[in-house]
């Protein structure tokens, strides 16, 4: 099939506004998929994602589409994740793309990653075809998205497709307009083969499966092929689209949109966002790449059982090849052993990859507390970058420790500003702009640290507006702040996997919760164990566990008083001999339970 009737084409949207439904209708209408294969997210693979409702992966399919002008069309779909911590998925999907399905809940309207997601698009000059799901609903107001479309998008409100993905609504005219309005793919006039890896997944037989966007010549099976950024050369075995199962073809062409293997067998092999060229005739240069994905959270992960150490290794090395972002390097405690250093887009993600660790792969885990990356300037003049508490030098040395900042964009209705603007403040942020985005709703733009919006900052600020809430967040540097490294001590031992990076004026709150949660599961000694809380050599907060106490005296039945004192003296200098010499084993499930409560 020639370029001229090939439309590839993306639909992103903020989370929950019908992605995935409408992706399931159009694979109905177009016949992808027969009745006996209909199901609900049929596009979403994981358990992970049937259960949380979210798009994780990008999924491409390839359908055959013939229009109201007699023509079939071949449409490559590339369905997209909506959550903020998954947009470097969105980012490398649209890169593949011509094209892009915005679509906007009627009820809602426009939201923070609506407008976010808009500008990946329009980053990559792609063409928008708004459309307004969920009509069919009670509370939609069309009207309304359509003036917030002109308002805060700058798109003809004209433009926009009315639909309701759950009921089949403007199904046909949203095929209709992406084979009308988006472009046909434009192949380089010297045919040479040129193909971007956008993603890839791991398969247990036959090794890494890569997903490319063919942009001229073609991949066939048995050609030689070469890959830019590390040079080497491959043989194809097998190459096909998705339909939306893995479907075997001889050649892809320009403009197609689907996988080959090539006997790679690590994740060093598949690079996200590189260049296939012919090993014979290569292109003399790569297409433009996708930006590095930087992780910004980090999490030591280890397994709860020493024994799996290298078990976790694999099962890391096929999860990375699966999720470009995710990083990891082997570090090791005193307290948990061995395990790994990784690095994540957010707490999200964070929990997506825990979760798949568990099941995917049955590795029972524990991880440490997230942290962020810092930048440290020594007196010395050197700077340092610290991602793990255990690494932050001496504070006798430090001269300035920098802090990731994030601006945030909140769209909340205007009744709960001043709750959100105390949440911002609490978190030591400090708004920067309000705007009125319609009649209902406000849009404040925040500056925050990263570090602040980890843990609770979305739950809480969906919780203050009754889930009417929405958030997006983009990266604005770094800026000085006094953090401190705090250390816990348990019976003057420092532990190595309490340590947390906190700034000054919170380090004494977040002490003191960790000593007390730290006093539930520490085992009584037969001594009296201090827990504290450190900043340098000063103690900022401290519990007491009290000694167990065996009863001396109890052989002794009447006799004189200097008997019994005679046995509690004993017992005193044994307790004061034990405190000297004895050590204190946390055992394993103390650290599990305190650092589980501590997410």
């Amino acid at each position: 099939m020639s370029t001229e009737l090939t439309r590839n084409f993306s639909i992103i949207a903020h989370i929950d506004h019908g992605k995935t439904t409408l992706s399931d209708r159009l694979l109905e209408f177009t016949s992808t998929i027969s009745d006996r294969q209909k199901q609900d997210q049929l596009l979403d693979a994981m358990d992970l994602e049937r259960e949380k409702g979210i798009t994780i992966k990008s999924h491409p399919v390839a359908m055959k589409y013939k229009a109201k002008d007699g023509k079939t069309y071949n449409l490559n779909l590339l369905d997209t994740p909506g959550h903020v911590d998954f947009s470097y998925e969105v980012a490398r999907s649209l890169a593949a793309c011509e094209g892009a399905i915005l679509m906007i809940d009627a009820a809602q309207g426009v939201e923070a990653q609506t407008m976010a997601n808009l500008h990946l698009a329009l980053d990559q000059n792609l063409l928008i075809i708004p459309v307004l799901n969920k009509i069919d609903l009670p509370a939609a107001d069309v009207d309304k998205c359509k003036q917030q479309l002109e308002d805060i998008l700058a798109i003809p409100a004209e433009d926009a497709i009315p639909a309701s993905a759950k009921n089949g609504i403007g199904i046909e005219d949203i095929l209709e307009a992406v084979v009308a309005r988006v472009p046909a793919p434009v192949e380089n006039p010297d045919k040479l083969l040129r193909a971007t890896v956008f993603d890839s997944i791991y398969d247990a037989f036959r090794g890494v499966v890569s997903y490319v966007r063919v942009f001229s010549g073609s991949i066939r099976k048995g050609q030689r092929i070469k890959l830019f950024a590390t040079g080497k050369t491959y043989e194809v075995k097998e190459c096909g689209v998705f339909t939306p199962k893995m479907t075997k073809r001889d050649e892809l062409v320009a403009g197609d949109v689907g996988y080959f293997i090539a006997n790679m067998k690590t994740a060093d092999e598949a690079k996200i966002g590189d260049t296939v060229t012919d090993s014979t005739h290569p292109c003399p240069e790569a297409l433009p790449g996708y930006k590095e994905i930087q992780p910004m959270v980090f999490s030591g992960i280890y397994p709860v059982d020493s024994s799996d150490y290298e078990a976790l290794k694999m099962a890391m090395g096929k999860l990375q090849i699966n999720d470009a972002a995710f990083t990891f390097s082997s570090e090791s405690s005193t307290a948990l052993g061995f395990g790994f250093r990784c690095g994540f887009l957010g707490l999200l993600h964070m929990e997506i990859i825990q979760e798949r660790l568990r099941r995917e792969f049955n590795m029972d885990v524990i991880s440490t507390y997230p942290s962020v990356i810092y930048q440290v300037t020594k007196t010395n003049g050197e700077e340092e970058i610290v991602d793990n508490p255990t690494m932050l030098p001496e504070q006798q040395v430090i001269q300035e420790i920098r802090e990731p900042m994030v601006r945030i964009f909140i769209m909340i209705p205007g009744d709960y500003i001043g709750d959100i603007m105390a949440l911002v403040m609490e978190k030591r942020g400090e708004v920067t702009h309000t705007e009125t985005i319609d009649d209902m709703r406000i849009m404040l733009t925040a500056e925050l640290p990263l570090a602040e919006i980890l843990i609770d900052f979305n739950d809480r600020m969906k919780s203050m507006t009754r889930g009417y809430g929405s958030m997006d967040y983009e990266h604005c540097g770094y800026r000085p702040a006094k953090m401190v490294k705090m250390d816990i001590m348990i019976a003057s031992e420092p532990v190595e996997a309490f340590s947390t990076i906190v700034h000054r004026d919170k380090a004494e709150g977040y002490g003191r919760a960790l000593a007390i949660r730290l006093k539930d599961v520490i085992p009584q000694q037969l001594f009296v164990v201090a827990i504290q809380a450190c900043i340098g050599g000063k103690i900022i907060a401290s519990e007491r566990i009290s000694a167990m106490r065996k009863n001396v005296t109890a052989k002794c039945y009447g006799g004189d008083i200097s008997r019994k004192r005679k046995l509690l003296e004993k017992q005193k200098k044994g307790k004061e001999k034990m405190k000297a010499f004895g050590k204190v084993n946390i055992p394993q499930d103390a650290f599990i339970k305190v650092l589980k409560s501590g997410d």
